[in-house]
């Protein structure tokens, strides 16, 4: 259940940014120079790579850490059923 909500709340929040974006108006068609562009409306592009790569940081670094727990609950259980089976420990 609690994947499902997870699932859903995600997809909304990538939706929603395709849904903010306007269709040019008329003032904004064709090709303009970035040196013809006033100071505000200019992105630096810093701030976007950075977050974009803290954030793939971020998701591999829980990746792992779900991987990591997956294998140590294997463990556990594997311990777990040589006790039980009466296997000496290696």
């Amino acid at each position: 259940m609690a994947r499902m909500l997870l699932t859903a709340l995600l997809s909304f929040a990538l939706t929603s940014g395709a849904r903010a974006v306007q269709p040019p108006t008329p003032a904004q068609e064709g090709f303009i120079p970035l040196s013809e562009l006033p100071p505000g409306e200019q992105l630096p592009a810093a701030p976007f790579l950075v977050g974009s790569y803290a954030f793939f940081l971020v998701l591999m670094m829980f990746y792992l850490w779900t991987i990591w727990r997956r294998i140590s609950k294997v463990e556990t259980e594997m311990k777990a059923l040589e006790r039980r089976a009466g296997v000496p420990p290696r």
